[in-house]
């Protein structure tokens, strides 16, 4: 699924416990703080796949990730290289 121009992905990292893992849906990576992430693992171990995507849509929002998603927005490292 995509929200908020990330790609979330879930994954069963153990029985009944599963995971959100987020891209940008350009699949450009992430920086924060001046490091590039191809892809963050987010939130904590969930019951069902529903509950991990709910917790990734939450952290996408309340980390303010739309900033590094936002059409035609360079990654930090890449401007500071230039």
């Amino acid at each position: 699924m995509t929200y908020e121009g990330f790609a979330i992905e879930c994954f069963e990292a153990g029985k009944g416990l599963w995971h959100a893992r987020l891209r940008r849906a350009d699949l450009k990576p992430v920086s924060i703080g001046g490091v590039a992430f191809s892809a963050l693992e987010i939130g904590f171990a969930w019951p069902d796949p529903d509950a991990a995507i709910a917790d990734a849509r939450n952290q996408i929002d309340r980390l303010d990730l739309r900033r590094y998603a936002a059409a035609g927005q360079t990654p930090q490292t890449e401007r500071s290289a230039a």
